[in-house]
């Protein structure tokens, strides 16, 4: 108790001192009531409020509102008492009474109710899992678009120090095309390609008609480039489907070894000749023309001053080993043969083991005479100051694969041709180390070395002849293909390795432009085709759409994730983007003849992708383009499906020119005319509907135009609502046949019906009363009754349209009973 009274003293003062802290400086609003004056205040406003309204007078209240509604009160009490409120299914409550029936008929509906729940539950998870598929799908699409409209591939760093700025004043918008010189002189050779492969028979060399064009170019870089690549495409090819297989068996690896040694030999004669024919007063040339008169020539330019170290062999005055080293660096084995056999004695056995090497079709020595030459080379050879001999030696017996050669191999084609040169074949796994492996020099050039060793984006050509004659085809394309400069260079490099069968592409086509092989010896790569060829053609699609059909024709043989074809699928893509139905797919005559477009040279089923694009622009919700598109290919159910839906959205809006409302009526026309004169495979019910609608349209039309008599005439002939009381219940038996599009449309009917009498009341009231209302005004022939019958005639269609309305087995929007009441009500 002391505690409790210390607490309500501590109160007091608590309160106290608030009050005076009230009556202080701050000038704060005074409580004029106290608690218990408010307290009785409240209830005596409660009084009169629960007095007022008491439950009896409100029911009363409300039996007199809806009852002039015609609604019964009580029985509207009674069926809401049924309702239940539960928000899902719940089962029943067991029959605890030892009763059978009552059991089973329970037993029955928990049954029933149970697989309704289950139901349930499964269509909102099937709807969410669609949902997300949808979404997942559509995502996809888009990050393709994207990621083909970029230059580079995922986590590469662009050198963006090449590219030249091009300003808006520098772009010649007169121009249709997109396309540079470079770029159509390319398109002329495809178009030239594929015209060949369309007739059938032999196709032309693809690489030959692109060599062509380099030459035409004026640039020798270039032609130096595609000289590479007929180079290293003369290969001759086994026969396989799988370019993996066909680029990795051995023979294959052999001939593109062969083709990428013989490439670095003839450029480096050519380098000779140039050298010697440029200093012919140094170069001392004569004798018999040959490749030693030439290395001999070349020498006495190059080696003016002894390099120490060189054996003192001579041959016509020049050291023995320079001039043989020479005669195999231009690919002469012959050369080098004569030349070791005029001074056999000097060099004691090193000729019958060049004999042997010069006669091998594998340009390399029996196991046995290579374990002698290695022997030979380790105890002698090795150390010896001659830099010329090491390297010969080095290349006929593979000898030592890790020396680089310097102070002979001075520049990268030197140091490549020697490692090409060194490349063994059937290689027991024992002596991986010890010999050079293709898998091997692949992963020292791209892996090792790299980009950054060749210092890659200031000399790309270097680098891409290192990948390209190390077979590395697909990584010398993606490369080159970064620069911006040389990407059209290689896009048709990579269609002339895809035409020939030497490209690896990934079977996943939604991989990075350059991805690793799955399987395949060393570092395989593939290349992932389709996603070049589609940022290649994102340029200039838009403005040359026949050009990119050119290159789309190229993936006729690959398949998409859901197995169609990709050729389709990108015609696909092309035809709803750039809009361009008919260049493209064609046009439809008003004969109902379809006029050819450019994919009909294609040789391919014209309907079929027509009928695809059709398809796919009706997923996105192109629905104008889709009618288009099935009305070409002779789909004519789902074209009339489709306008069906159309015309419905927009069939009792104002006519307003340039509109969707005027595009669709004038193609509905235009349908409607072909399909009454030449026939059509839809079905009767769609074309009734299809009609009907059109006939709405009219009558709409008329409206809107304020003919009100030729509206009323229309509906009249039309018969789909009742005009007197005995055609009501026709009319609701007739409604439930209507196809749905129609039934969308009967509330802005009504209501426009409704608002025509309406208008044709005012206009009688505004008449004497035995001057009838004029014939462009009247709904009916009454025989000349006057105003009155025409006012009577008005309000007994209204009360049938109203009848009508509340029988209709649809449900109407909340406000059109509303208006059609307020409306009747007016006439009434």
């Amino acid at each position: 108790m002391d505690a409790e009274g210390r607490n309500l003293r501590d109160l007091l003062q608590q309160a106290e001192q608030l009050t005076a802290d009230m009556q202080g400086e701050d000038e704060l609003p005074r409580i004029r009531r106290n608690l218990r004056q408010m307290i009785d205040v409240g209830e005596k406003i409660h009084s009169k409020v629960t007095h007022t309204t008491s439950r009896e007078t409100a029911d009363v209240k409300a039996a007199l509102l809806l009852g002039s509604k015609g609604y019964d009160l009580p029985k509207i009490s009674q069926r809401l008492q049924t309702l239940s409120v539960a928000k899902t299914f719940e089962p029943l409550e067991p029959v605890r009474d030892v009763d059978i029936q009552s059991f089973l008929r329970n037993e029955r509906e928990n049954a029933i109710l149970s697989v309704i729940e289950e139901s349930r539950k499964q269509t909102f998870a099937d709807v969410e899992t669609n949902y997300f598929e949808t979404m997942e799908n559509e995502w996809e699409l888009e990050k393709q678009r994207i990621l083909n409209a970029l230059i580079g591939t995922g986590g590469e760093v662009l050198s963006l120090a090449e590219d030249t700025e091009t300003s808006i004043a520098e772009v010649d918008l007169s121009k249709r095309s997109s396309l540079n010189n470079i770029e159509m002189a390319y398109a002329r050779q495809m178009y030239k390609y594929n015209e060949k492969v369309i007739q059938g028979g032999s196709r032309p060399n693809i690489v030959e008609m692109f060599v062509d064009v380099s030459k035409k170019m004026e640039d020798q870089t270039i032609e130096e480039v595609w000289s590479m690549v007929h180079h290293i495409t003369e290969v001759p090819l086994i026969s396989s489907e799988d370019a993996l297989v066909m680029r990795t068996s051995r023979n294959s690896e052999i001939a593109f070894v062969n083709q990428a040694r013989l490439y670095l030999e003839t450029s480096y004669k050519k380098y000779i000749q140039k050298t010697v024919y440029s200093n012919l007063q140094q170069a001392k040339i004569g004798g018999v023309p040959g490749t030693v008169n030439l290395i001999r020539s070349f020498l006495n330019i190059t080696l003016t001053t002894r390099i120490p170290g060189l054996e003192e062999i001579y041959v016509d005055n020049q050291p023995v080993w320079p001039l043989i080293y020479y005669c195999l660096r231009c690919g002469d084995l012959q050369a080098a043969l004569q030349i070791s056999n005029s001074v056999t004695q000097q060099l004691q056995e090193f000729p019958s083991f060049l004999l042997e090497y010069v006669q091998s079709p594998l340009r390399s020595l029996s196991p046995s005479s290579a374990s002698q030459f290695k022997l030979l080379y380790k105890r002698s050879v090795r150390t010896s100051p001659d830099p010329y001999k090491r390297a010969v030696y080095c290349l006929i017996g593979c000898c030592d694969h890790e020396d680089d050669h310097r102070d002979v191999a001075v520049k990268i084609d030197d140091y490549l041709w020697l490692k090409l040169c060194q490349v063994q074949w059937d290689v027991p796994a024992s002596a991986h180390g010890e010999s050079l492996t293709l898998a091997h020099l692949q992963k020292l050039m791209y892996e090792e070395y790299g980009e950054t060793y060749f210092n890659a984006y200031q000399q790309p050509i270097l680098y891409f002849q290192v990948l390209l004659l190390t077979c590395q085809l697909e990584a010398a394309v993606e490369f080159l293909s970064r620069l911006e400069s040389l990407r059209v260079h290689a896009m048709h490099i990579a269609i002339a390795f895809y035409e020939l069968n030497l490209l690896l592409i990934p079977k996943d086509l939604q991989t990075q432009l350059l991805s690793a092989a799955s399987s395949g010896p060393g570092i395989a790569k593939r290349l992932n085709f389709v996603r070049l060829i589609k940022m290649y053609t994102r340029k200039f699609e838009m403005t040359d759409p026949r050009e990119a059909l050119q290159y789309f024709y190229l993936l006729r043989g690959l398949k998409g994730q859901h197995g169609e074809s990709l050729f389709v699928s990108c015609i696909s893509e092309l035809a709803l983007e750039t809009r361009e139905y008919e260049l493209l797919l064609g046009k439809m005559e008003p004969d109902g003849c379809r006029k050819a477009g450019c994919v009909e040279k294609f040789q391919v089923n014209t309907s079929k992708i027509i009928e695809f694009i059709a398809k796919k622009a009706e997923d996105t919700g192109l629905f104008e383009d889709a009618v288009r598109l099935y009305d070409l290919c002779k789909v004519h159910e789902k074209v009339l499906q489709i306008m069906n839906k159309l015309m419905s959205q927009v069939v009792s809006q104002a006519p307003a020119v340039m509109s969707a409302r005027d595009r669709l009526r004038s193609a509905a026309i235009s349908i409607a005319e072909r399909y009454k004169l030449q026939g059509h495979s839809g079905s009767v019910p769609t074309a009734g509907t299809f009609y009907l609608l059109l006939d709405l349209m009219t009558f709409f039309d008329l409206y809107h135009s304020k003919n009100y008599q030729k509206a009323i005439d229309t509906m009249q002939q039309l018969k789909i609502i009742p005009f007197t009381p005995d055609d009501i219940e026709t009319k609701i038996s007739s409604f439930r046949l209507i196809a749905e599009e129609v039934q969308r449309v009967f509330p802005d009917v009504l209501l426009t019906v409704m608002a025509i009498l309406q208008a044709q009341y005012k206009a009688a009231r505004l008449q004497t009363a035995d001057q009838p209302l004029p014939m462009s005004q009247r709904l009916f022939d009454d025989g000349g009754g006057g105003r009155h019958a025409d006012v009577e005639y008005l309000r007994k269609q209204a009360r049938t349209l109203i009848t009508f309305a509340g029988m209709l087995p649809y449900r109407l929007p909340g406000d059109t009973n509303a208006r059609l009441v307020q409306m009747e009500v007016l006439i009434s």
